[in-house]
């Protein structure tokens, strides 16, 4: 059993650091660009705080879905994300379920992998090695 799901590894590994990407890449789209119009970051200010995550989140995702620069973008979006989490989150409550922490903190490992474990097959990273 562990052999079976063992050989899908590395494609599960780009499509993990694809889904992360467009995640973080949809926050950075409703932080900026007000869409959906609907969002609660609607009345976000670029030169605020929170708009300066978004522009993080927005091209830093977009580079983390196409692969591109993995590892240190991946670095810096787990710090970004733990710096969200210590800042907007933590003194609300410790408790994550309390004060809303949990995708910040999800992310935040989710980036810390990949920034260990690389980009996986499928990425711009990959094609660059290879050329």
């Amino acid at each position: 059993m562990d052999q079976m799901f063992s050989k899908w590894q590395p494609m599960a590994l780009s499509l993990f650091r694809f889904i992360a990407g467009l995640l973080l890449f949809q926050y950075g789209v409703a932080k900026l660009l007000k869409f959906p119009p609907d969002s609660p970051f609607a009345k976000v200010e670029l030169m605020s705080l929170i708009g300066a995550a978004g522009a993080i989140e927005l091209i830093l995702g977009a580079l983390l879905m196409l692969g591109l620069f993995t590892r240190p973008v991946a670095f810096i979006l787990s710090g970004e994300m733990a710096f969200a989490y210590f800042l907007g989150h933590f003194p609300k409550s410790f408790y994550p379920v309390i004060n809303g922490g949990t995708a910040a903190i999800l992310f935040c490992f989710a980036c810390l992998y990949l920034a260990t474990s690389g980009p996986g097959p499928i990425s711009v990273d990959e094609m660059r090695k290879k050329s």
